[in-house]
């Protein structure tokens, strides 16, 4: 395997797989393409109760879910999986599981989603995150997030789902990063991670965000240390 801990890469997530060997993740937490069409073309369109911002489409336009093929490969590349928007898909999973997640996004009242579900392989009983994420309102608003894809996800719902569902040493892989919100979840818990982009343009978009996060993190421990002494 030519792949560096620690990276986000710009390759297509079912060529690099064929890449890894068996079961070298012990944990992959994935929000792949759920097969109805929100690449972000259409997104200002979307909702009749709450503005929403134009994003750029990103690759495929969200026209397919993942096929079985691709399942086959993360099940045999990863011990244990979380996997948002299995509920379009559920047929391709291999599996049935009694632990599925409910992010409740508190969104008041408009015409978005309430909340999005993914299912997990773990055997523990269905949990529920609640965390605000509507337009400019957002869960933790003191350290807000710049929303850079359509579907972008907080780095708090990753956060939380590393604390829940990974153990120290574990190896993390997401195959389709998109913002990066999980990538930076994993360096700020201090997780080893492996991350795959088709998007050239989000590709750039989500190593900067990780990059700033990281230099930021960087500027917060050095500031600690030097209060400290």
């Amino acid at each position: 395997m030519n792949f560096e801990l620690n990276r986000l890469y710009n390759l297509d997530c079912m060529a690099a797989m064929k890449q890894i060997p068996d079961k070298y993740f012990q944990l992959a937490i994935i929000d792949p393409p759920y097969g109805i069409g929100e690449s972000g073309k259409d997104n200002q369109r979307r909702s009749n109760l709450a503005k929403a911002k134009k994003y750029k489409p990103y690759y495929g336009n969200d026209k397919n879910a993942p096929s079985k093929e691709y399942f086959s490969e993360l099940f045999r590349v990863s011990d244990n999986q979380v996997i948002f928007g299995a509920n379009h898909f559920i047929d391709r999973i291999p599996f049935s599981s009694p632990c599925w997640i409910v992010w409740d996004k508190e969104n008041g009242t408009n015409d978005f989603a309430d909340c999005e579900l993914a299912w997990t392989s773990f055997k523990t009983a269905a949990r529920i995150f609640r965390f605000k994420w509507q337009g400019m309102l957002q869960g933790d608003m003191k350290h807000k997030e710049i929303r850079i894809h359509p579907n972008q996800k907080p780095v708090k719902l990753y956060e939380w789902l590393l604390v829940h569902y990974a153990k120290p040493g574990d190896r993390i892989l997401d195959t389709h990063v998109g913002s990066a919100s999980s990538l930076i979840a994993c360096y700020n818990l201090g997780f080893d991670f492996i991350g795959f982009e088709i998007d050239r343009f989000y590709f750039e978009q989500a190593s900067q965000r990780l990059k700033e996060a990281q230099a930021q993190l960087k500027l917060s421990d050095f500031m600690k240390l030097q209060g400290g002494r």
